[in-house]
């Protein structure tokens, strides 16, 4: 079987949640290393992956500010610390399955992770490895969905494949509401006008003026990071 992917590079969105499998707080071992299987699926079809981590098993700086009343600069720090966190975790796992890979970080933190530098990267990634982001975008008031945006935007990426728990975008949440409908496919701009939630406005301006589809997709479905890859029709598509 001839197995032609569809997109060169790609920027894989990890939510921090997606790390957490049946646990309440953390990274579950067994998650890490389902990822770093579905991972080398893709990276033995000749595809350059980017990925950026988010933090929101560890710490959720929205929250400590609404709830804790921590200073909000502080707080976006503290999650972007968290995304390092997960993103050392996952370059391990994805060394032992024999992946090279890099662990690149927005803030400075020489002994464990390469400053964020594009050059740097895009040469990473032309060797066949793995490049990692981490740190956000190393600004406060922007989200992970956002600086995958701009990471995808940096290293020209072909497509951002946004991971979830559910199979695509749907016009309310599937989880409460059982008659919520799907849709296969939206544009950049009714995906904004109609708020739909799966990632931040800025987001998805940034990937519009770029011109970079969004496929949103279920995650715990073994092999759709794949399928994404290859061109099968999985989740939603989000572009022009």
């Amino acid at each position: 079987m001839n197995e032609k992917p569809i997109y060169k590079r790609i920027l894989l969105k990890l939510s921090g949640e997606a790390l957490l499998g049946k646990r309440e707080f953390g990274i579950d071992p067994d998650v890490i290393n389902y990822l770093a299987h579905e991972i080398k699926e893709v990276m033995d079809l000749g595809v350059q992956i980017g990925i950026v981590m988010g933090g929101g098993n560890i710490f959720r700086g929205s929250i400590a500010e609404r709830e804790g009343g921590m200073d909000r600069v502080m707080a976006d720090y503290a999650g972007m610390l968290a995304t390092v966190i997960n993103g050392i975790v996952l370059e391990e796992a994805l060394k032992k399955h024999n992946i090279a890979v890099r662990l690149m970080s927005a803030l400075s933190m020489n002994e464990v992770a390469e400053p964020y530098i594009q050059k740097r990267a895009l040469r990473h990634l032309h060797k066949g490895r793995v490049v990692i982001f981490s740190g956000g975008t190393g600004n406060p008031f922007f989200t992970t969905d956002s600086g995958a945006a701009l990471r995808a935007s940096e290293i020209q990426a072909d497509a951002l494949l946004k991971a979830t728990k559910v199979d695509g975008v749907y016009d309310s949440d599937p989880m409460k509401n059982k008659k919520a409908k799907k849709f296969q496919s939206l544009t950049y701009m009714n995906a904004l006008k109609k708020d739909l939630k799966v990632m931040d406005a800025t987001a998805f301006a940034l990937c519009m003026d770029q011109k970079i589809p969004i496929i949103v997709f279920d995650l715990n479905a073994s092999g759709n990071v794949k399928k994404v890859v290859l061109g099968e029709k999985v989740g939603t598509i989000v572009g022009d």
